[in-house]
């Protein structure tokens, strides 16, 4: 696959980002190809587009199944496993929201309620620490039943609030 001056430049980018959102950059790379891929690509093609090792794009794809940000395609006549992306820039975001979630903060949010239980019982921590994490842990439950409010809107309504932006802040500033 020849890639466009553009498409590379995504990439790249893509790339770039994921690295700071604390995604592979090989990871992210394979799933700018794959969002930009105008047909399902096997992994050979996609290492050798890219200039990734082999083994690294069957990683890579394994990660991004796990996101369900890719699928699996089986092509007439071809034995081999194609891959295709989510073209949808609202499921993606989506998805990437809902899978960080489960890996970063409901296990912080384990912690953090094990780490008040034991506070609230006294012991060495004194009352400045105690405080403290039961305000985290007071702040990333209110985060988190948000999210869960917000992930129950249909999408429609949720496309709304996100165009009122910075309207909504003023309303409520009144």
């Amino acid at each position: 696959m020849l890639l466009t001056p553009v498409m590379e430049k995504f990439i790249l980018h893509w790339g770039e980002m994921g690295s700071r959102w604390g995604v592979n950059r090989s990871v992210a790379q394979i799933h700018a190809l794959l969002y930009l891929s105008d047909r399902p690509l096997p992994a050979e093609e996609i290492a050798e587009t890219l200039a990734i090792a082999r083994s690294n794009v069957s990683n890579s794809l394994k990660e991004l199944q796990a996101y369900r940000l890719i699928e699996t395609v089986h092509l007439r006549g071809d034995r081999r496993d194609h891959f295709s992306a989510e073209t949808d820039p609202w499921q993606i975001m989506l998805r990437i929201a809902d899978e960080r979630k489960r890996r970063e903060i409901d296990p912080l949010l384990t912690m953090l309620h094990e780490c008040a239980e034991e506070a609230q019982k006294g012991g060495s921590e004194d009352q400045v620490v105690r405080q403290r994490v039961i305000d985290m842990q007071t702040f990333i439950s209110d985060l988190s039943a948000w999210y869960g409010e917000m992930n129950r809107l249909p999408r429609s309504k949720l496309k709304i609030l996100v165009q009122l932006g910075s309207r909504i802040s003023a309303f409520i500033r009144q």
